[in-house]
């Protein structure tokens, strides 16, 4: 992988969660909410790690994947793990559903949560971002 498609997808992922800063709304339904007070410190630490990795792609590569990784964890424990299991460690179940009443889902199940569009892609970019870290750090190429 070069770092050019290496940074792009870094890019694209740092893209979508600037949405999470600014908010978007479609009717009375919304993509995500504006939550740059919850949200805002990880946004700043993901750039920081993406403008280290333009910098210094031997560092970058590492704390981009490191990040990437952490902050997986904390999105499946926060989503996935109610959607898997019926309930989490981060409140309830219910409260998850009443919460993201309004945002926009590709699907509604009574008394399950499953997450919302913006999380299912957000969560989708980790991913990828991730993958790609994996391959980067294995198997760099160099740019022609």
């Amino acid at each position: 992988m070069t770092k050019k498609h290496f940074l792009a997808l870094q890019v694209l992922l740092l893209i979508w969660f600037f949405l999470d800063m600014i908010g978007l709304s479609v009717g009375k339904h919304y993509l995500v909410t504006q939550s740059y007070h919850e949200d805002g410190i990880f946004f700043l630490i993901y750039l920081f790690t993406v403008l280290l990795f333009v910098i210094n792609d031997n560092i970058g590569k590492w704390l981009v994947a490191t990040c990437v990784f952490l902050w997986g964890i904390v999105q499946f424990l926060s989503h996935e793990w109610y959607t898997f299991f019926n309930s989490g460690f981060m409140g309830t179940t219910a409260g998850k559903i009443r919460y993201f009443e309004y945002s926009l889902h590709w699907l509604k199940m009574n008394g399950r949560y499953i997450p919302d569009v913006y999380h299912t892609i957000l969560h989708l970019l980790i991913v990828l971002v991730l993958i790609s870290s994996i391959f980067y750090i294995k198997h760099p190429k160099k740019e022609k």
